[in-house]
């Protein structure tokens, strides 16, 4: 351990995926920065044990959740019992290489007006591919942003460090001191769209998102809920509407409902019934009926 290496808490979720979790515990066995401390959180996997993870990994901090709490409830289970001075969430499904920490632990240290740092994210099935460089800014019609690089050769052209509109949920580091000062992430969110308003918390108490493309990861991506699955197709109709109520402005929110509305929501309507797709249909209408029945609950 060396003086000059604060201990970051390295946070990840498990659910139904210990073989996952299993690779991703030992790629950081060789990480460069000792530092660390490993917290596991298990989202009461029906379908799985988790505490082959204990066996493996005998000096990880592992809570069994009695529920699953999805991916903030998750994580801030994590972070209650966190002793680092900077808190690193990261995928399960995820394999680090040996350097990845220092340069993002630098980043926090040089500047303590970033708020949160993502590394550069590349694909598992092909690392030389970008899933994320950054990101554009949220659209206030669509509600969606765009992974700078995503599919894009990682050729150099990606390479500078600086400051973005949202981090990456699959690896985020983020000062204990701002968790303790802006809040944990919202849990009304459960899967999905989670960072992006914890980033929005955090850019409103003043600080800075960033990006450090000198740190990387491999991603898998998706493993727990599948790349199209109506569980995903569920929250994300949902969150992205739960986003804009918590985060626009009124006449912003009052333009992406309209969008919503009129466009999308007809559009995804009539693309699911032409593709025979039901399960998606009725979670597309699912996630419309649940913003309509708690709209009193939103608040920042």
């Amino acid at each position: 351990m060396k003086a000059n290496q604060p201990l970051v808490s390295i946070i990840t979720i498990n659910y139904n995926e210990s073989s996952v979790t299993l690779a991703m515990l030992e790629s950081l066995q060789f990480l460069s920065y000792k530092n660390v401390e490993v917290i596991v959180v298990d989202n009461a996997s029906p379908d799985d044990d988790p505490d082959v993870l204990k066996s493996h990994f005998p000096e990880i901090n592992l809570i069994k959740s009695k529920e699953n709490l999805g991916f903030a409830g998750g994580n801030n289970l994590g972070v209650k019992v966190a002793k680092g001075d900077y808190l690193l969430f990261i995928n399960n499904d995820t394999i680090v290489p040996e350097n990845f920490i220092g340069p993002l632990v630098e980043t926090l240290q040089k500047d303590d007006t970033i708020g949160m740092v993502s590394p550069k994210i590349k694909f598992h099935w092909d690392p030389t591919l970008i899933q994320y460089a950054g990101y554009t800014p949220m659209n206030q019609w669509t509600i969606r942003n765009n992974s700078i690089g995503y599919h894009h050769k990682d050729d150099g052209s990606f390479d500078k460090a600086g400051e973005t509109e949202s981090i990456h949920g699959a690896a985020m580091m983020v000062p204990k001191r701002v968790v303790e000062e802006v809040g944990m992430m919202t849990e009304v969110y459960f899967l999905y769209y989670e960072e992006h308003d914890w980033a929005e918390m955090i850019k409103r108490a003043g600080y800075k998102i960033y990006y450090q493309p000198k740190s990387y990861i491999l991603h898998k991506e998706s493993l727990s809920t599948g790349k199209f699955s109506p569980l995903k197709t569920y929250y994300i109709a949902r969150n992205r509407i739960v986003f804009a109520r918590r985060n626009f402005r009124p006449f912003q929110l009052f333009v992406s409902l309209l969008f919503q509305t009129f466009i999308s929501i007809p559009k995804n309507t009539v693309t699911f019934l032409f593709k025979r797709q039901f399960q998606h249909l009725n979670a597309l209408w699912k996630a419309v009926m649940w913003n309509l029945s708690n709209h009193k609950i939103l608040k920042t």
